[in-house]
């Protein structure tokens, strides 16, 4: 007797092509996350606050993209630590599967880049009255608020 499984049915093709991006939870001495506010002419999400972090590029390896993403956008230098969530958000150009992961060692003093307009250390419920990305809020409601 073989183990085996009959594979029926017609799959569906996949229409929009998936990115992966790194973003990471970034907190300071008291506890507090940093979170970014995209420019108003954003591709994505314009004017929504976010988690620092962007996409891999080809051949680069995850850990590598958040160091270099972090330091692009806000001038920190960081190590990768724990993960944290994963999460899916759906666009009308590409789908995003995001991994988010803790930051350790951070050093520096925050400088933002020119994709985001504002920048600031605060707490979970101080995000939460922000106006944040989806992928954001599905990351608090997955950790029951506790990042």
């Amino acid at each position: 007797m073989t183990n085996s499984i009959a594979i029926t049915g017609k799959c569906d093709i996949m229409e929009k092509p998936y990115g992966l991006t790194m973003r990471s939870v970034v907190k300071n001495e008291e506890g507090k996350i940093l979170v970014l506010r995209r420019h108003p002419k954003s591709r994505t999400n314009p004017h929504k606050w976010e988690l620092p972090g962007g996409k891999i590029e080809k051949g680069e390896f995850f850990d590598e993209a958040l160091v270099r993403e972090i330091k692009e956008e806000t001038d920190l230098d960081v190590k990768v630590g724990d993960f944290c969530e994963a999460v899916q958000d759906d666009y009308p150009h590409k789908r995003t599967v995001q991994l988010i992961m803790y930051a350790k060692d951070i050093e520096g003093e925050v400088k933002i880049s020119e994709e985001h307009d504002d920048w600031m250390w605060a707490s979970v419920n101080e995000i939460k009255s922000l106006d944040i990305t989806s992928s954001l809020e599905k990351i608090i409601k997955k950790r029951n608020e506790k990042l």
